[in-house]
């Protein structure tokens, strides 16, 4: 029977896989997402009566964990590794209110819908870290393209770091504000632990959380970033071998950078992408910039395609269960009110279109980062209700995927025609 189920289990990811390499010729144009495609063929398959365990988000906690942690890191790597524009205050003045305005309003009415529900309010803060990071994984359909995918003109942009305000806004504020929801998520656990009153956390959480952490992981970033580029582009690959492996320096850098980053105690999410962002800004016109794109990104569809799978079992296995009338309201609330509003909030005063800034504030889109904060927060604290928590984060992303999966792509054009 073991052996039956494992022959089984590798015909589904081997189907998932030839997906992943077939169905971007034919919806990669379309008002339809790849994401949507792996959820319903993981509710097919666990859904059939052959035997496959579907999987248990609350059972299988520390797997959980790991598997959306892996496929975070290997995602903001390939982020980092798309964006041209070189950082700075002005240059990247939209990241700046996502993450200092919009982020933080996303946490407060998500908090607040989640105590609504009836969560307690440690369990209620956790929901508001969870659903805080735009995915960036699941959002590449209104994120930059890699160096040298797009036109001769866009080519020409990105030279001079110059990509469209919607995809630069979200694809930057992907890749930053999945670290830092952290703190947030470790003020959950700490109120989880120790108690309500600030006395008992406030001044560890500021110091350690909220200050050490960060700025250990940019500076990690910065420093093994540099070290990574100048291996990275100190030769050229000028044999068989050395081609074969060509581009294979964006999934090791990932994980050196990620694990010694959280040796010390910094964030690793952080230093990941400031690290890709150091190796994409060191040689900035080198073709081998492609080829760290191309690997991050076929590592990153892996991933996502088998998360996806695994979300599509665990819907089937009644992950979605405990969803009370409020709790899909909330849902429903976080993804088509909270981020929007929280998203208008930040742009007010900012000079772009009304219409970019409204799509910049609509596509928030939640996945697989949401997973992975709350599986980390469930695994390091006591939070009652983590089956309505599991099922209300599900639902959030389930709903987000669907909806910003078959919207991105029409309204990234309307855009594109508009500005033509």
């Amino acid at each position: 029977m073991a052996l039956e189920l494992y022959n089984v289990g590798l015909v589904v990811i081997g189907v998932g896989l030839f997906g992943v390499a077939v169905l971007p010729r034919f919806v990669s144009d379309r008002a339809i997402s790849l994401p949507i495609f792996f959820v319903a063929f993981g509710m097919l398959v666990f859904g059939l009566p052959i035997g496959l365990p579907a999987p248990d988000p609350l059972e299988q906690g520390t797997t959980t964990e790991h598997l959306a942690e892996l496929g975070v890191i290997i995602a903001l790597m390939g982020v980092g590794l798309k964006i041209d524009r070189v950082p700075g205050l002005r240059a990247w003045a939209s990241t700046w209110r996502l993450l200092a305005i919009t982020m933080p309003l996303s946490i407060a009415g998500a908090a607040l819908l989640g105590w609504w529900t009836g969560l307690v309010i440690p369990t209620a803060v956790l929901l508001g870290a969870c659903i805080a990071p735009t995915d960036p994984v699941l959002a590449s359909e209104v994120q930059v393209r890699g160096p040298g995918m797009g036109t001769e003109a866009e080519s020409a942009d990105e030279k001079a770091g110059m990509e469209d305000e919607v995809r630069f806004a979200l694809t930057s504020e992907a890749g930053l504000n999945d670290g830092l929801a952290f703190p947030f998520t470790n003020l959950a656990i700490a109120i989880a632990l120790v108690g309500l009153a600030p006395g008992n956390w406030l001044g560890e959480w500021l110091l350690v959380d909220v200050g050490y952490r960060i700025v250990v992981g940019v500076i990690a970033g910065v420093v093994l970033g540099y070290l990574t580029a100048r291996a990275v582009f100190a030769t050229e690959p000028d044999t068989p071998v050395a081609e074969s492996v060509r581009g294979l320096e964006a999934i090791a850098g990932t994980l050196l950078v990620y694990g010694a980053t959280e040796l010390v105690g910094g964030y690793g999410f952080i230093a990941v992408f400031v690290a890709a962002l150091m190796v994409r800004h060191y040689e900035r016109s080198h073709d081998y910039n492609r080829s760290l794109h191309e690997v991050s990104e076929f590592a990153e569809q892996v991933m996502m395609a088998l998360i996806m799978l695994f979300f599509g079992g665990a819907i089937v296995g009644g992950l979605l269960e405990p969803l009370t009338l409020e709790a899909i309201a909330a849902a429903v609330a976080i993804v088509f009110l909270v981020r929007p509003l929280a998203g208008l909030i930040g742009f007010l005063g900012f000079d772009r279109d009304p219409a970019e800034r409204a799509t910049i504030a609509f596509f928030g889109v939640r996945g697989i980062g949401s997973f992975y904060y709350l599986a980390h927060g469930l695994n390091e604290g006591a939070f009652p209700d983590a089956g309505l928590l599991w099922a209300t984060v599900g639902a959030v992303v389930l709903i987000s995927i669907i909806i910003h999966g078959i919207t991105a792509t029409p309204a990234v054009r309307w855009l594109e025609a508009r500005v033509e």
